[in-house]
């Protein structure tokens, strides 16, 4: 769901801003680093995303929404937790179990759910191989999207690169998701 633009972040001082940027944003910035990098190092990410965004407050005012800032700060820092994040997709596409407990789609249930379970363990599997394999720039614009839920005006100022090179990375990583989620989609119709 999108937000408002924060035009009381804006109305307010540099310091001000950070700390209304804060109350309105932190939980939307924690869920993209834990979807990214497990809860653990969220915390601390997000810890360390608003302190950069207090040194760097004087452009907050210069957005009409912080939202896309914060997450391009947020990028920027996972890039350095990157082996981490794909390792952790190498680890879901191995086992099925999600090391950074993120996924909620293999859930406890009677035996009689034994075959739903896993097939559903298969698709995330797929999936998270397909992700592991995506390049960096291509993952960043997914996840932007599909967890940031960021539009792609959006992921470009966050990412500060060109609107047609989102659009570009977007497609691309739709495209090499295309065959694991379609034989995700071949294996429940089959069962």
């Amino acid at each position: 769901m999108r937000q408002a633009p924060d035009a009381s972040v804006a109305s307010t001082g540099p310091v001000d801003a950070v700390a209304a940027a804060f109350d309105r944003h932190a939980a939307a910035v924690y869920r993209y680093c834990a979807r990214r990098v497990g809860p653990d190092v969220a915390e601390d990410l997000v810890g360390e995303v608003f302190l950069v965004a207090q040194r760097r407050r004087d452009r907050l005012g210069a957005t009409d929404e912080a939202l896309p800032w914060l997450y391009g700060i947020a990028t920027n820092l996972l890039r350095r937790h990157r082996r981490d994040e794909v390792r952790a997709y190498r680890a879901l596409a191995a086992t099925g179990v999600d090391p950074l407990g993120g996924a909620q789609g293999i859930a406890e249930g009677h035996e009689g759910r034994t075959a739903e379970r896993a097939d559903a363990e298969s698709s995330v599997r797929r999936i998270a191989g397909a992700l592991a394999s995506l390049p960096r720039r291509q993952r960043d614009v997914l996840l932007l999207y599909a967890i940031g839920e960021l539009s792609y005006a959006e992921i470009a100022e966050a990412l500060a690169m060109p609107l047609g090179s989102v659009r570009s990375a977007l497609h691309r990583a739709r495209t090499r998701l295309r065959d694991p989620l379609r034989q995700s989609d071949t294996t429940e119709a089959t069962s």
